[in-house]
This record gives structure tokens, C-alpha cells and sequence, in this order.
């Protein structure tokens, strides 16, 4: 038996048009996955499964603003009629405002916590009857550094993502019984969208990430295609709960 092996599974990958969430799509596809990405970019989504399916992958791309939280429940909807099922969710849409807290307006709060927190909560919630109904199902949480460590121009990010560790804990002890696996990554440093607008608004960054990081490098998008594929597989059905760091070290450097 492959422990690995995720034909006739099918995966929901938030934010999986790009970056880390299209990193962990390619390795959910190269395993046998069907995969629906979701994201508000229509163009970026069509690109991102055109790549998919030129790897062989049977794929499709559904728009919705995650923000909503019902428009989160109506999109796990339309990815388990798009493929007849729904084995696997990546919570991986995510935003920053990067300000020091004193200049955050509660709405740019409120923004990234129902974007990132509430948006995870909202899908998972919504793909829970579908996996119980599949007779159990894999929920990968995408966390981050600042699940971790604090930073002073994060504090909406840092609340969520710490927000999306206690989360899955909550989540995993809730649905063991129904066999739904709820686990949490935690990407360091990726080289992303994301982070190269973080390092052209915060000095130094780039050599700090570096000087820290024992790996000696930023990490890359198809870093994560490896412990998604665990998290998603048969090979993880002990493990649930955990926040795994994927960081090139980058956690446990003193």
C-alpha cells in the first residue's frame, strides 16, 4: 500500500493560486489529487490550473471572496459538486497590512482576521459534512512564523495566525471521532508575493531572515509540496492537532 498515494481524493486549496498555496496544490496533483483552487483573481486562478492540468492533473478554479463567510460556504459547495466529493481542505488565503498597531484602523483588523481566521474557520465548518459523509477527511491550516514569534508591524497577522494554531487544536480534538485529521503548517521565510512586499517595506529583512535561517536560504513555494502531501495522505491519520514548522530551521535557531 502507498501511504501517499491521493488518488480519488480530491483537495480545496484556498489562496492556491500562487505562492505557498500553489506549491502545496502541485504536490497534492503530482499524488494523484484532484484539485479546485480558489481565489479572487480569475486570470491568476485559470493560469494556476492551465499549469495543473499541463502536469497531467485534473483541476478546476472556482472565484470567491473569503472575507465572506458565506460566500466561503457556498464555495466548499461548488468544489464537492465540481469533483463529486471533498477529501482535502487547505486553508491557505491570507492577507497583511503591515502598520504598527497604533495606526491600524479596526476595519484594516477586521479585514485580515475575517480574511485569514474567519475565512478557515468558515470553510472548515462547511467541509465537515462533506467529510463526514466521505467517512473522513484532511484539513491543512496554513499558520505562519508569527503563530509563533511577534513583530511590531503584524499585529492583525499575528493575532490571526496564532488564532489559526489554537484553532486546529480545536478542530482536531472536535472531529477525531468523525476520522477528520486537523493539522496546522507554519511557513518561515517564503519567497512569495507576499514576503517581497514585506522585504520593500521593512528594512533589513532580507539579511536578518538569512543570518537566522539555518538552511541559508528563503524557502520556496514547492517546500511545502512534501508536508502537504503527508498531511493529506493516509500516511497522517495518527497525527493531528500539530503545528508543524516548515522554515529551513528558522524556529529553532537560538
Amino acid at each position: 500500500m502507498n501511504l501517499f498515494d491521493l488518488s480519488g481524493r480530491v483537495a480545496l486549496v484556498t489562496g492556491g493560486n500562487g505562492g505557498i498555496g500553489l506549491g502545496m496544490a502541485r504536490g497534492l496533483a503530482g499524488a494523484g489529487a484532484a484539485i479546485v483552487i480558489a481565489g479572487r483573481n480569475a486570470a491568476k486562478s485559470a493560469a494556476a490550473v492551465k499549469a495543473l492540468e499541463a502536469a497531467g492533473a485534473r483541476a478546476a478554479a472556482l472565484e470567491a471572496d473569503l472575507a465572506d463567510a458565506q460566500a466561503c460556504a457556498a464555495l466548499v459547495a461548488a468544489a464537492a459538486r465540481r469533483f463529486g466529493r471533498l477529501d482535502i481542505l487547505v486553508n491557505n488565503a491570507g492577507i497583511n497590512i503591515r502598520k504598527q498597531p497604533q495606526d491600524y484602523t479596526i476595519a484594516e483588523w477586521n479585514e485580515v482576521l475575517a480574511t485569514n481566521l474567519t475565512s478557515a474557520f468558515a470553510c472548515a465548518h462547511a467541509a465537515y459534512p462533506e467529510m463526514k459523509k466521505a467517512g473522513g477527511g484532511k484539513i491543512i491550516n496554513i499558520g505562519s512564523m508569527m503563530s509563533i514569534f511577534g513583530a511590531s508591524f503584524v499585529a492583525a497577522y499575528a493575532a490571526s495566525k496564532g488564532g489559526i494554531v489554537q484553532m486546529t487544536k480545536a478542530l482536531a480534538t472536535a472531529w477525531a471521532k468523525d476520522n477528520i485529521q486537523v493539522n496546522a503548517v507554519l511557513p518561515g521565510w517564503i519567497d512569495t508575493e507576499l514576503t517581497r512586499r514585506a522585504r520593500e517595506q521593512v528594512e533589513g529583512l532580507h539579511d536578518r531572515v538569512l543570518a537566522r535561517t539555518p538552511a541559508g536560504r528563503w524557502g520556496v513555494p514547492e517546500d511545502h509540496a512534501g508536508i502537504a502531501i503527508f498531511l493529506a495522505s493516509k500516511a497522517s491519520d495518527f497525527v493531528t492537532g500539530a503545528a508543524i514548522p516548515v522554515d529551513g530551521g528558522y524556529s529553532v535557531q537560538g
